[in-house]
């Protein structure tokens, strides 16, 4: 009996979505956005921010045909896999983990589809709105930072959107400028 060479190998369209993922993560991560765009640091805040840039980055692989759509899918994937992982390290039972992750992924469908409509609509406010939904529960006191944030979502969309097709479905992101 032979075996398949490749038997043992990663996937190699999920070594290339762990490398967006992580990207993705470090861009949602970084310190701008909590410092002087006034995102809560917490586990919220973090979880909105990256549902943002994930989101931004679907969005443009989706528009690369079969292999934009997969990888687009393999990063999706990734991110809950981390989500669950998460979820577990701060000790959340394995009856609740599931019904956790639902909640997650129906939050990231819902904001995903909020920032898409705003972006092909080319509306900051459309947008401003929603991320002062989502991340601010519409508290006016935000308005300013939910603005600032929604200037840096179509900013981080347009350098996205310039990124040779090549280069992110190989699994590279870069790193995007501040707004």
């Amino acid at each position: 009996m032979r075996f398949p060479l490749n038997l043992f190998r990663p996937d190699p369209v999920k070594v290339r979505a762990r490398q967006l993922y992580d990207a993705v993560l470090a861009e949602a991560r970084r310190p701008h956005l909590y410092a002087q765009h006034g995102v809560p640091d917490t586990v919220d805040g973090r979880f909105d921010m990256l549902v943002l840039h994930a989101a931004l980055v679907m969005r443009r692989l989706r528009e690369e045909g079969e292999q934009g759509r997969e990888l687009s899918q393999a990063l999706f994937g990734r991110l809950f896999d981390d989500m669950d992982a998460a979820l577990r390290e701060m000790g959340i039972g394995d009856m609740s983990v599931g019904k956790k992750i639902k909640v997650m992924a129906e939050a990231f469908y819902g904001r995903a589809a909020a920032y898409d409509a705003a972006l092909k609509a080319g509306d900051e406010a459309q947008m401003c709105a929603a991320l002062l939904r989502n991340l601010f529960d519409d508290a006016p006191d935000h308005a300013d930072a939910a603005a600032a944030l929604a200037q840096h979502a179509f900013n981080a969309d347009r350098q996205i959107r310039a990124m040779p097709a090549d280069e992110l479905l190989e699994g590279r992101l870069g790193t995007l400028t501040a707004a």
